[in-house]
Parts: structure tokens; C-alpha cells; sequence
């Protein structure tokens, strides 16, 4: 469990770092998760718009939703995202290990990468009122596919070193 959870750590630092260094490289040059279904704007954790809706309040949002929290402002939003980013991802990398025991490489990587992409791109239309994926602009879900690759083969890479 403690290698899991190491591996996920690694991943979601992978993450955050893979964030910093696209928003590095684009300088706002981006369309970004801008808005909800409805046309509400979503708001960015460290600019304005997210690069996706990872990289966005949505997440907090939704937890602040599912908690029956009182209205809370997108800076609280956005320190709830990282809680839970690093909470969730930190604990997700314990998937990769179960997935280890039972599956070899590349197949257990591919998996795990699989069931977290069906999760993001199901829960943030369903909990989160975001579009559906399909709805996403290209640089999104760009954004979406490459931070989340960084975070799989990172906490997959974890993992193994660690076996």
C-alpha cells in the first residue's frame, strides 16, 4: 500500500509539474476549460482559465457539492482541488500496484491509464456540469490526455522501481 501510495505521489507531481510547464510554454496562448455546460465561467487554479478541467475549481467544486458544503469562493474551490488532487492521486496510485500483482507490463500501465482517463472524462460532465469530452476544445483535451499520461507512466514507472 505505502509503495501505491508513493507511486501515486509521483504521478500527481508529474502532473503538476507537466501543468506548470505547458502553461510555462504557451504563455496564454490557449482556449483552456473556459466554461461549464451552462456557459458559467470556470476559473483556472493559477490563471484565469485551467489548461483543462483538472486544472481548474471544478474539482473542488464538485467536492464542495457532493459534501453539502455552504457556497464556497473559487479560491476555497481551488484549495479543495488540491487537497483532493494530491489526496486522490496520491491514493490512486495504489490501483497500479493491485493492477501489478494480477497483470503484466504494458498491460497493467494500460489499464490503469485507461480506468483514470474513463473516470475524468465521465465525472467532470456528470458531477462537475462541465461539456461532455466530445464537446471539449482540442488544446483541453490535449491538456487532459498529456498531464494524466505524465501522471500514469510516472506512478507506473513509481511502482515498478519500487517492486
Amino acid at each position: 500500500m505505502v509503495r501505491g501510495i508513493l507511486a501515486g505521489a509521483a504521478g500527481t507531481a508529474a502532473m503538476a509539474l507537466w501543468y506548470h510547464g505547458e502553461r510555462t510554454l504557451r504563455r496564454g496562448g490557449y482556449n483552456g476549460a473556459a466554461a461549464l455546460d451552462d456557459g458559467a465561467p470556470v476559473h483556472g487554479l493559477w490563471s484565469d482559465e485551467g489548461l483543462d478541467y483538472d486544472d481548474s475549481v471544478v474539482p473542488g467544486q464538485i467536492v464542495a457539492s457532493i459534501l453539502h458544503l455552504p457556497a464556497v469562493t473559487n479560491k476555497q474551490a481551488g484549495e479543495i482541488t488540491l487537497a483532493l488532487r494530491w489526496g486522490y492521486g496520491s491514493a490512486y496510485g495504489i490501483a497500479h500496484v493491485w493492477l501489478r500483482k494480477r497483470l503484466p507490463e504494458p498491460v497493467a500501465t494500460a489499464v490503469f491509464g485507461s480506468a483514470l482517463m474513463a473516470v475524468t472524462l465521465t465525472a467532470f460532465p456528470l458531477l462537475g456540469h462541465t461539456p461532455p469530452p466530445w464537446r471539449w476544445p482540442a488544446d483541453v483535451m490535449g491538456s487532459a490526455l498529456a498531464s494524466h499520461a505524465g501522471y500514469v507512466l510516472t506512478a507506473a514507472a513509481v511502482d515498478d522501481r519500487l517492486r
